[in-house]
């Protein structure tokens, strides 16, 4: 079967911060995901797609529902319902394993959480003593990308499900006090039109990195839009050919981010910098200033640094900080941070 040629990331014309964010995720998952705003057909699952393209293959164990790698399925193994993987693991036999892309899994709008967690037969754990599953989106999602559009018209109850998860890396189906637990770690990307309704303030908070997005102005930008895309539906293998460079650029670099990440040290009065930015625009809670602390070190992995400098954390806010100010009914999100921080700090912008 032909494979289908998918836009390359590196072609994509502006909308920088969305990409940045993309970026950041993938170096560094415990970021816990990125939430784009803004209107439909500014690129945003282009962006992703894209994106999971280029990544380097991972391996996984053959067959596995639940897209483990082979370092990780001795424990799952033992329970999983899959006979083979079981009898392989118990009877210490290798378990075969293959390469294959980055998968992107797509959340359906109507999704149900029984879908999105998975289920289990609990007629048949009764029975038999055996757990009888059906791995759910989170199972597929595993070492991949989780795309949600339009995460602002799911269930509260299924967003919280996927927060959870993007959070402590693990899903749990459970059922009358039968449990089966799996490792579900991938990068969260959900897009909304804020037009269409917004998240509740406690969801808002739980995705890591936000940013906002709009059409571009730029009549220059838009014919380059225009041509590239022209170009990519005409002759796709073509134009994915003469992208190869840039897009192994940018695979290249974000391979030695996440080599470098470790080894990142921020200066302690730094951390003070952090704390006085969340209290100068008004940030409840603490999970801004800790996704700003990994988002500056990630960046400072990103360009290369061992050590987070200002420009880092002024970055990190940026994309950190809008979906976390506090605001009044039907105010918009706060687009940019540093302008409101130095109008607060200038006494121009009452604290609410």
């Amino acid at each position: 079967m032909r494979k289908t040629s998918v836009y390359p990331f590196s072609a994509i014309v502006g909308q920088e911060k969305m990409k940045q964010a993309l970026i950041l995720n993938i170096i560094n998952p415990t970021l816990s995901g990125v939430l784009i705003r803004g209107e439909k057909g500014t690129a945003k699952s282009t962006a992703v797609r894209g994106l999971a393209e280029i990544l380097p293959a991972i391996d996984v164990v053959n067959d596995c529902p639940f897209q483990l790698s082979p370092g990780e399925a001795e424990d799952v193994c033992r329970e999983c319902p899959r006979t083979e993987c079981r009898d392989a693991i118990l009877n210490k036999r290798p378990i075969e394993t293959v390469k294959r892309p980055i998968r992107v899994v797509e959340l359906p709008v109507g999704a149900t959480e029984d879908r999105v967690v998975g289920t289990m037969d609990l007629e048949e754990a009764l029975k038999k003593g055996e757990k009888r599953l059906e791995p759910g989106l989170l199972a597929a999602a595993h070492r991949g990308i989780l795309y949600v559009d339009e995460v602002n018209l799911l269930d509260d109850h299924v967003v919280d499900v996927l927060l959870d998860s993007a959070a402590m890396g693990v899903n749990t189906i459970e059922r009358e006090g039968v449990s089966f637990s799996h490792p579900a770690r991938f990068t969260l990307v959900g897009t909304m039109n804020p037009e269409e309704g917004e998240l509740r303030p406690q969801l808002l908070d739980r995705f890591g990195l936000c940013v906002t997005i709009e059409g571009i102005n730029d009549p220059k930008a838009r014919v380059s839009i225009m041509e590239r895309r022209l170009a990519f539906d005409e002759d796709p293998e073509g134009f994915c050919k003469k992208w190869e460079g840039e897009s192994k650029k940018l695979v290249d670099r974000i391979e030695k981010a996440r080599d470098l990440y470790p080894r990142v040290t921020i200066d302690h009065m730094l951390l003070y910098e952090i704390a006085s930015y969340c209290l100068d625009v008004g940030v409840d809670g603490h999970r801004g200033d800790i996704i700003i602390l990994k988002a500056a070190k990630t960046l400072a992995a990103f360009n290369g640094r061992t050590q987070v400098i200002k420009s880092d954390i002024d970055t990190a806010a940026e994309l950190a900080l809008p979906h976390r100010i506090r605001r009044q009914p039907l105010q918009d999100v706060v687009m940019d941070i540093g302008k409101l921080r130095r109008q607060k700090q200038a006494g121009q912008v009452t604290s609410r």
